[in-house]
């Protein structure tokens, strides 16, 4: 396809873009005016009706919880098709790599940068776990936490560690995290299809609102979103700095 080629299509279907984005903004409420209705009664029902005092939850994971188990296999099948277009690369190294893993060094990691790295490691995790846990009654959740967990083991990777990164998280294991996660909500959806005859519907006690241990099903599927979601973002960003470092060593 040549420039001019492209840029003649875009000059066909650029102006029509922009009057339907200006059509729908037009029609847009005004702000403090919004017309949700399904956003009102969700807002009323779920509270009382499945004791989640973090509506957003609620929603993914009660409401909508069928549309969450596609974003999960979405996700899923996303990192699965980058880990097998670059496990060539990988494995084709692996023996060079695994020979500097006591002797590597980023040029440019001081060590206060190793020590503040060391610092935000458990706090990533603990934070991470805190919004995973606790998605039913506050903001956040599986989706949010778990890219707080995978942020953890990445900063080892700010300290200088890549090979000590790649031991602590190996590819095997962040594969069996993305993989029990997914398969774990969609086993949590067939035991609303066995006790409660609906698939994803909740079957376990809904608790008492504002408690931990509260809205039934959502903490164990935020637990096994929270699960793939660290798995999945782990496992991608080895394996696409696997990739860079193989170039940069390939251009030495």
């Amino acid at each position: 396809m040549s420039r001019r080629f492209r840029l003649g299509l875009f000059a066909l279907a650029g102006p029509g873009l922009a009057v339907v984005l200006l059509l729908g903004m037009h029609g847009l409420p005004a702000f403090g005016h919004f017309r949700g209705l399904y956003g009102v009664l969700a807002n009323r029902l779920e509270p009382p009706l499945r004791h989640a005092t973090d509506i957003v939850t609620a929603l993914n994971f009660d409401l909508r919880a069928f549309d969450t188990l596609g974003e999960e296999f979405i996700l899923f099948g996303s990192v699965s098709g980058v880990a097998l277009l670059l496990r060539q690369l990988r494995d084709e190294h692996k023996d060079e790599r695994n020979r500097d893993v006591a002797d590597h060094r980023f040029a440019d990691a001081s060590d206060a940068l190793r020590v503040t790295s060391l610092i935000l490691i458990p706090l990533a995790f603990a934070l991470g776990a805190y919004v995973v846990v606790h998605g039913q009654l506050t903001p956040g959740g599986g989706f949010q936490g778990g890219v707080v967990l995978a942020a953890g083991p990445i900063a080892i990777l700010l300290a200088g560690r890549y090979f000590a990164l790649k031991a602590l998280a190996p590819a095997w294991a962040l594969e069996a995290l993305d993989s029990i996660g997914a398969g774990a909500y969609a086993l949590i959806g067939l035991g609303g299809l066995i006790f409660a005859s609906v698939y994803l519907q909740n079957f376990l006690p809904l608790g008492t609102p504002g408690k931990l241990l509260s809205a039934g099903t959502m903490p164990l599927n935020s637990l096994a979103v929270g699960i793939e979601v660290t798995g999945a973002f782990l496992l991608t960003w080895t394996e696409f700095l696997d990739q860079a470092l193989i170039v940069e060593r390939g251009a030495r």
